[in-house]
This record gives structure tokens, C-alpha cells and sequence, in this order.
């Protein structure tokens, strides 16, 4: 098997294991012929809403860490459980299935993660995956929608805050995202956005206790509500800002993204970024499988009980032979 390069690959293939296989999606590999436009950067457009609703949410799940100790130990382990379905929906589904394809999930599987997608509300999944092939694709240039070039506090949250660089809307534009829109699943949450996420990010975290064992409505919202929300976001953000700042590169030291363990177990394995950028049609983000990787675990599971299939891997040799020609010598991820 011959290594394969992220960078300048064919890409019309993969690489699974020691077969090559059909890409589904071409655009999450870099472009390396873009050029960013000479000349002075358009000037920021604070996007007052966003920054407003933002200040809301944190003060409210700052209020809700200060709830902990009212909250019943059943609401804790609630709280825990719509993190973890909420992270799923994002890693799992958003990204590893819709954003890169690196597997197949079934109908059913597909309705959880969209239903777990809405509970995580990080804009549906066509925008999601849409903004991630756009950062794959430009990554660290005007188009990567969060450049961690423009500092920690922009590829963390300030790019939310902000009008996106004509550049990003310019280059998302011209992506091919037609098996998003085949997948009537994505094409339906993308519809009821809104009710969805009314429904599952704000009010049945908080009704469910409140209803099954009679927890408070205060706690219930800015326990498992808010505060549950507020952590799903942030850990996510990471993948963005801190994965592409402080960390190892293994694999090839001529990109920013790093491999960080606080961030893989904080966002439920999407932390091995380094790699994830070098290979990001591995279903496992990261060479070593379930090891900080929740996110694979659950994978695998659904393996097991037939609802997914077709996990795209890189062999071994494959990712020796990278480390050793771009990586930075450290053998060893985080």
C-alpha cells in the first residue's frame, strides 16, 4: 500500500485498510492552490445578537454550576447522559459521518444523531458539515471560517461573533455538498431546525427530571439546560482553538492542528487533531483507536449491532511512513 497525503493525493481515492476505496466527499482535502487577496483584511461586523444570546448563555450556566449542589444525584447523571448524547451528535454524526463520510450509518442510526445533533445545537448539520469542509479545505487562510491564525479567543468563539471573511462565504459556496442533500434525514432536521432544538437542547433536559423525579424547573434548566449546553459548546470550540495551539505534530509538523489529550477527552475523542487533519477520512480520528475516543467507542458499538458499517482506517505502515517523512519526531499522540 502506498502512504497516502492529505495534501496532494488523488482524490478521487482512499485509502481503507489496504484497499483503496471510493471517496464520497472530495472536499475536505487542502487546496493548496488558494491564495489569499492582497491588500488591507475587511473590516470586523460585530454580529450583535450572537454576542448577546452569548454573554446570556454563560452567565446562565455559570448560574447552573452554582446549582450543583441543590441538584439531586439523579439530575447530575441526567446532566452527564445529555452531554455525552449531545457530543455524540456532534463528533459522531456532524463530523465523522456527515462532514468526512469515514463511515455508514444507517437509518435509524442516522435519526439518533440528527435528533442528538439538535439536542447539542451547533447549527444543523448541513451548515455544520458545510463550515467544516470549508475549514479542512482552507484550513488557517482567510476561508477556514475559524482560523486559529487570527488567535485563540476568534477560533474559539469570537468567530461567531463576527460576519464571516468574504472568503469563507465565497469558497462555501462552491463546495459539492450533494450526498448532504441526498440524505433526506439531514434535508428534514434542516427543515424543523428551530422546533428541534427547542424541543431537545432546552426543554427536555429539563422536564425530564423534573417530571420523572421531581426536580426543580430552575435546576433542570440551568443544570442539564444550560449548563450542559454551555459545556457541549466550549468543548467543541477546543477542537478549534486549543487542538490547532499547543500540542504535538506527530505526523506532519507543516500544519497548525496539534494533538491535545485534554481536548480528546473533553470533546469525547476529537482531540488527536494533528492526525485528524493529516488523515481526516478515519472514521477514528487517531491511530489509537478507543483510547480517549468515546466517540469510536460508540462507533464500534454500532458496529457490533449492525446499524453502522464500512469504517474507513489507515494501516500502519501507512501512518509510520507519514510520521517519518513529515512528522516532528515525537512519536507520540498529546
Amino acid at each position: 500500500m502506498t502512504e497516502t497525503d492529505t495534501r496532494n493525493h488523488n482524490p478521487s481515492k482512499q485509502h481503507n485498510g489496504d484497499a483503496a476505496t471510493e471517496l464520497s466527499t472530495v472536499e475536505d482535502v487542502f487546496d493548496d492552490t488558494y491564495r489569499e487577496k492582497e491588500g488591507p483584511k475587511p473590516p470586523r461586523r460585530l454580529v450583535w445578537r450572537n454576542i448577546i444570546l452569548m454573554l446570556l448563555l454563560h452567565s446562565g450556566a455559570l448560574y447552573g454550576l452554582m446549582l450543583i449542589p441543590s441538584a439531586s444525584v439523579l439530575t447530575l447523571a441526567w446532566t452527564v447522559v445529555c452531554f455525552i448524547i449531545s457530543a455524540l451528535g456532534v463528533t459522531a454524526g456532524a463530523h465523522r459521518l456527515w462532514s468526512h463520510r469515514t463511515y455508514k450509518a444507517s437509518f435509524p442510526l442516522r435519526v439518533f444523531l440528527a435528533l442528538a445533533n439538535s439536542m447539542a445545537f451547533q447549527n444543523d448539520i448541513y451548515e455544520w458539515a458545510r463550515d467544516h469542509r470549508t475549514h479542512h479545505k482552507y484550513s488557517e487562510t482567510d476561508a477556514d471560517p475559524h482560523n486559529a491564525l487570527r488567535g485563540f479567543f476568534f477560533s474559539h468563539i469570537g468567530w461567531l461573533l463576527v460576519r464571516k471573511h468574504p472568503d469563507v462565504l465565497e469558497k462555501g459556496r462552491k463546495l459539492e455538498l450533494s450526498d448532504l442533500r441526498a440524505d433526506a434525514v439531514v434535508m428534514f432536521q434542516r427543515r424543523h431546525y428551530k422546533l428541534a432544538v427547542l424541543l431537545l437542547c432546552f426543554l427536555m433536559p429539563m422536564l425530564v427530571p423534573w417530571y420523572l423525579w421531581g426536580e426543580s424547573l430552575t435546576v433542570g434548566y440551568f443544570v442539564p439546560g444550560l449548563m450542559r449546553y454551555a459545556l457541549v459548546l466550549n468543548a467543541t470550540w477546543l477542537v478549534n482553538s486549543a487542538a490547532h495551539m499547543w500540542g504535538n505534530r506527530p505526523y506532519d509538523q507543516g500544519i497548525n492542528p496539534r494533538e491535545n489529550r485534554f481536548v480528546a477527552f473533553s470533546a469525547v475523542g476529537e482531540g488527536f487533531h494533528n492526525y485528524h487533519h493529516t488523515f481526516p477520512f478515519d472514521y477514528a480520528t487517531s491511530e489509537f483507536g478507543n483510547r480517549l475516543n468515546l466517540t469510536t467507542v460508540f462507533i464500534d458499538l454500532m458496529c457490533s449491532l449492525g446499524l453502522a458499517s464500512d469504517c474507513k482506517k489507515v494501516s500502519q505502515e501507512t501512518i509510520r511512513a507519514r510520521r517519518q517523512r513529515t512528522g516532528d519526531a515525537s512519536n507520540k499522540s498529546g
